[in-house]
């Protein structure tokens, strides 16, 4: 990690986070306290220009964007980053990269989020410094445990049913769910195949917090089924989960 060299975003478009100075660090962490709803999103969902959906899903009350793209080339990814950027900081969201420290670094993320084939959630804390937010996928009781040592400040736990934004991963179904309620070291974020018609159940197992890809992306109103997942959590109340 320490011998790469961090790739550069076009010159004459940099992206660069506006948000003031104090949202970094503490102000950072308070908003993963009290996120419900987090959406993973392709640099082009369905081949389009990603502006349109994430701003529609960001109105509709998401709390957390991810960048997540495997296929195109880097400047695709990078000039998308610029649009993640910017509209999270208008609806004060935020903004993480999957997978890659040394382009969250470039793109002005918030953070990174590495999974257990990654580079280590340590390797990505020494690569971006103590303030900002590093997430680790997890998938079974024995990772849950694991996330205790490693320096993150969430895990998801999934897919708790199967889906193909992550073929070949088994289902974990929601006892897995259940168990991170009751034992997870970090803040957690239920993830895999959850939609509108399964959130309920998500949240009565015990998950405070959703992460979603298809459910929002593919929805014909994005930002009405943002909100429609959001009162998955209307049985525990006002408070923001942490408090």
């Amino acid at each position: 990690m320490g011998s790469r060299t961090p790739p550069m975003l076009p010159s004459d478009n940099p992206v660069v986070s506006l948000a003031m100075p104090e949202a970094k660090g503490p102000l950072r962490r308070e908003r993963l306290r009290t996120a419900r709803l987090y959406l993973c999103c392709g640099a082009q969902p369905h081949g389009e220009d990603p502006e349109s959906l994430l701003r529609a899903a960001l109105r509709g009350g998401v709390d957390i964007v991810q960048l997540r793209e495997k296929d195109l080339p880097q400047r695709e990814i990078e000039l998308a980053a610029q649009t993640f950027r910017r509209l999270c900081d208008t609806h004060s969201a935020l903004f993480i990269v999957n997978d890659d420290p040394d382009l969250a670094h470039a793109c002005d993320a918030d953070g990174v989020h590495v999974g257990q084939g990654d580079v280590s959630a340590a390797e990505a804390r020494a690569a971006l410094g103590p303030d900002a937010i590093v997430g680790l996928s997890t998938h079974s009781e024995k990772q849950i445990a694991a996330a205790a040592e490693a320096p993150a400040d969430y895990i998801s736990v999934g897919p708790i049913w199967e889906t193909p934004t992550k073929e070949g991963r088994p289902a974990v179904g929601l006892e897995l769910i259940r168990h991170a309620a009751a034992s997870a070291p970090h803040p957690f974020f239920a993830i895999g195949g959850i939609d509108a018609s399964n959130a309920a159940e998500v949240v009565a197992a015990g998950a405070q917090r959703i992460c979603v890809v298809r459910a929002i992306r593919d929805a014909g109103d994005p930002a009405a089924a943002a909100e429609e997942l959001r009162r998955a959590f209307a049985p525990l109340g006002e408070a923001a989960p942490g408090a």
